[in-house]
């Protein structure tokens, strides 16, 4: 199912799930094209959870649903900020 809407603008995560025979190398492609065109301050973890909701549980062995589910895992854990900020706080 394609939707455009807030959480996925370009509609390219529910086309993912409409290619046939898609691996988990162009999933992780698209998961990055989907996360650089959402806008700044974005709620990126919200916007995970509903597609997660909305793709993942309906097919939970394509290889989107994986990459979805790890990129909310990693949006739990904080990491160090690189360049100068990270050093001097």
């Amino acid at each position: 199912m394609m939707v455009r809407d807030a959480v996925d603008p370009k509609g390219v995560i529910g086309e993912s799930y409409l290619i046939e025979g898609i691996r988990v190398e162009e999933c992780r492609s698209i998961f990055m094209d989907w996360a650089l065109s959402l806008p700044d301050g974005a709620d990126t973890p919200g916007a995970l959870d509903v597609l997660i909701a909305r793709h993942a549980e309906a097919e939970p062995d394509h290889p989107m649903s994986g990459i979805l589910r790890d990129g909310r895992k990693g949006m739990a854990t904080p990491t160090r900020r690189g360049g100068r900020r990270g050093r001097v706080m």
